[in-house]
């Protein structure tokens, strides 16, 4: 938790285009979810600066440009990843996942394991990559002052299962581990734009009058991908609008806005709505077009989503809903159990999957190759259950009496200001930012770095990982003499042979290695010890490292320690 004395911080912002782009034909909730925190940080976040964190030049540059659009007059700096010595300016760099594994070790690499937190964020927890981002945090070098942002307590539930299970198998297989560092594993929700969602009367009458569905009509919405596999199948959404088309007075519509992965998935979906709810005005709306994401929450009257599957984890529509003012039937499933209050916002229908150890064989499949994450997750989802018979029930009251409707739609919309709008959940990486800040300055560093240690010991230095290589490994001991014809005219053919040249940025300094073979022509044989205390203290290891590509040319020649 953190502690309200701390200012809030901020974070340079990973930014690769892959995280926050909507704009893409396989729309995928995490995009959506990038793109809002982007957007919900440039209006909220109380800094003086904006920093950006990218691998390459292109994502750079669109960075600058959207927080440049999106928050004019605010200083934007861009980091690339060979200045990650500079994030201890903005003093945390935000990840748009869960994966510190990899980020830790690098910057334990530059030996400077306090000079910045790394902040993730939860989305999928059910593919390997997820997976092993979670088991990994036990033998990463992570710190106190990181984190992984859980987005429900559901998340954060998952963390603790895998967590434990890697704890025990570590513990059986190296006889007794310690107890590791842990990053701080906050649950804070994702966040929403309320005031993008306050639907006006004249938004209603034109999507209403252009999908031909007249006002004392019921409209049920679904808003996300259409996939019975890998989201949420839609047999309890159809019998439910069936029941309630039956059971009130006035049509039943039902929007689903998405897209399918595929025409056979499209084809399922089309002939389920068919066959499952006949009296039901079936619409299908492409949710990928802004207009259709932005504002068809107003042609509804309940927002419903019956997510069923081991992918989700948080779940953004119903929370788009709430702002909306809609209220929701949802699955009591993952974070909708964080987020939908039963019988104040809408209701939570009963969810039923079978026990341990009966997914295994999904589980073992997958970890083999033989089914893709996708044939896992659409397995896994077979065997989870949505209840059907109240599912029906609290469509059909909610259907059915407007009163209702109202006073559930506004407990939703006051709730989504209060929890999920971006302003409080702003704050809140704010506040968590500071506080890795304070714990930087004063918690016990998790592994210290000890002198002529391996930081990384899966990506050891060559020259240690392969001593034993070579004859001979250069020492301050060894002794360098001059060599026939190595002046200026052979070191500068040297630099531009071909076979040499690729590696041009690293070669030795020009006017240095000049420098040496004049001293070498001058005095003869030296010790490296003492060419060494001719050079600046910063240049020492380029100088010593320079040596053996001299040699390497036949521009020097090395001699070992003399017994």
């Amino acid at each position: 938790m953190a502690d309200a004395t701390v200012a809030p911080g901020n974070a340079a912002i990973f930014y690769a285009l892959d995280g926050y782009d909507t704009s893409r034909p396989k729309l995928m909730g995490r995009h959506a979810a990038g793109e809002g925190f982007l957007r919900g940080f440039a209006r909220h976040a109380a800094v003086d600066r904006v920093w950006g964190f990218t691998v390459g030049a292109e994502d750079g540059k669109r960075f600058r440009a959207e927080m440049e659009r999106l928050r004019p007059g605010t200083p934007v700096s861009v980091l690339n990843t060979a200045q990650v010595a500079k994030l201890g300016e903005p003093g945390a760099v935000f990840l748009p996942g869960p994966g510190l594994t990899d980020h830790s070790w690098n910057r334990r690499f530059g030996r400077a394991q306090r000079a910045y937190s790394l902040c993730g964020v939860t989305h999928t927890t059910a593919s390997h990559g997820a997976m092993d981002a979670i088991a990994g945090l036990l033998t990463a070098p992570v710190q106190r002052w990181d984190a992984v942002i859980c987005t429900s307590l559901a998340v954060r539930k998952t963390f603790d299962r895998v967590l434990g299970a890697q704890r025990d198998y570590l513990q059986a297989r190296l006889g007794g581990v310690a107890r590791a560092t842990l990053p701080e594993l906050p649950v804070i929700p994702l966040g929403v734009d309320c005031d993008a969602f306050e639907m006006k009367p004249k938004t209603r009458q034109a999507w209403r009058s252009e999908l031909k569905i007249a006002d004392k009509d019921v409209v049920l919405l679904f808003m996300g991908r259409l996939s019975f596999h890998a989201k949420a199948h839609p047999f309890p959404m159809y019998v439910a609008a069936e029941a309630a088309a039956k059971a009130i007075r006035g049509k039943v519509h039902l929007i689903q806005a998405g897209w399918f992965a595929n025409d056979a998935i499209e084809q399922a979906f089309r002939q389920g709505a068919k066959e499952l709810c006949p009296s039901v005005n079936a619409i299908f709306l492409d949710g990928r077009k802004p207009e259709v994401r932005s504002s068809i929450w107003a042609a509804a009257d309940i927002f419903v989503s019956f997510s069923d599957n081991v992918q989700e984890t948080f779940g953004l529509t119903p929370i788009e809903a709430m702002a909306a003012g809609l209220p929701s039937v949802v699955s009591d499933w993952d974070g909708y159990m964080d987020t939908v209050r039963h019988g104040e916002d809408g209701f939570r229908v009963p969810t039923w999957q079978p026990p341990a150890p009966l997914g295994e064989a999904f589980a073992y499949r997958h970890a083999l190759g033989l089914d893709t994450y996708d044939n896992y997750c659409g397995k896994c989802s077979q065997f989870v259950a949505v209840d059907v018979p109240a599912t029906c029930e609290t469509v059909i009251a909610l259907a059915g009496d407007p009163e209702l409707r109202r006073k559930m739609g506004a407990s939703a919309r006051q709730r989504a200001r209060e929890i999920f709008d971006w302003r409080v959940v702003i704050g809140q990486y704010q506040a968590l930012w500071g506080e890795l800040a304070r714990l930087r300055n004063e918690a016990p560093e998790s592994a210290p770095i000890e002198a002529n240690s391996a930081p990384y010991p899966a990506r050891m230095d060559p020259f240690a990982a392969f001593a034993h290589y070579p004859t001979h490994v250069l020492k301050q001991t060894s002794s360098v003499a001059p060599v026939a014809e190595s002046g200026d005219a052979a070191l500068d053919r040297a630099r531009v042979l071909q076979m040499s040249a690729y590696a041009a940025g690293v070669h030795p300094d020009r006017d240095g290695a000049a420098k040496l073979l004049e001293h070498l022509a001058r005095f003869g044989e030296t010790g490296v010890g003492a060419l060494l205390r001719l050079v600046p203290t910063e240049k020492r290891r380029d100088f010593m490292r320079g040596l053996v590509w001299l040699a390497k040319h036949n521009l020097v020649r090395l001699l070992p320690a003399k017994e």
